[in-house]
């Protein structure tokens, strides 16, 4: 079983990723965020690191599902997705020419050749959460180099998200709105999710 939980910067993914591991007693696989060498450098200057910052999650993305797939047993979860890499993140750089035509392309070409070599998450469940909730995760973590971020740039993954989301066609989909959830203080919230999510994975609880 390979289970994958996407959303924007701040909705929650790694904390819900956490709690499903340990509930399932399923590996994890987590975004490369504390070891990248690149995220501080991206947020002082977006223009000058997307392109390395990209390429670096994208190949990090890839060698994740690699393993996932060539693991004979055992079920995960991961933290985000490659299409959210590409889909969201670069393309949001891209329109927000902070990523030029000439590394946008290259990046593209990359991402499809990667693509082509792996299959979609038995589950892809998304996060949906406005602003103010990811504004509010955001400063509770309390990460230095998040500090610079503005509202606009969340905004405008937000908007991504919903475009990908509305045309997510590669495997069942699970939306889950967690603007007035807390999975991490209020064991009934989890319990919600997880009903939801046998309900489509095993069809239990219909």
């Amino acid at each position: 079983m390979h289970l994958a939980v996407a959303g924007n910067i701040g909705s929650g993914k790694t904390t819900l990723t956490e709690k499903l591991s340990k509930h399932y007693g399923w590996k994890a696989e987590f975004e490369a965020v504390d070891d990248n060498p690149y995220l501080p450098d991206f947020y002082e200057d977006m223009k000058r690191w997307s392109f390395h910052l990209q390429v670096y999650f994208l190949n990090s993305r890839f060698k994740q599902l690699k393993k996932i797939q060539e693991t004979a047993a055992g079920s995960f979860i991961q933290d985000r997705t490659i299409y959210e890499d590409a889909y969201i993140f670069a393309a949001n750089l891209y329109k927000s020419k902070l990523l030029t035509e000439r590394d946008y392309s290259n990046y593209k070409n990359l991402f499809d050749s990667m693509i082509a070599h792996v299959k979609a998450p038995d589950l892809l469940i998304y996060l949906k959460a406005d602003i103010p909730k990811l504004v509010g995760q955001i400063e509770k973590r309390g990460r230095s180099f998040e500090t610079s971020m503005s509202i606009d740039y969340l905004k405008n993954l937000n908007s991504h998200y919903e475009e990908w989301i509305a045309g997510y066609h590669e495997g069942k989909l699970l939306v889950i709105d967690v603007n007035q959830l807390d999975f991490v203080e209020r064991a009934g919230d989890f319990a919600l999710i997880v009903e939801k999510i046998e309900r489509e994975m095993f069809g239990l609880f219909s």
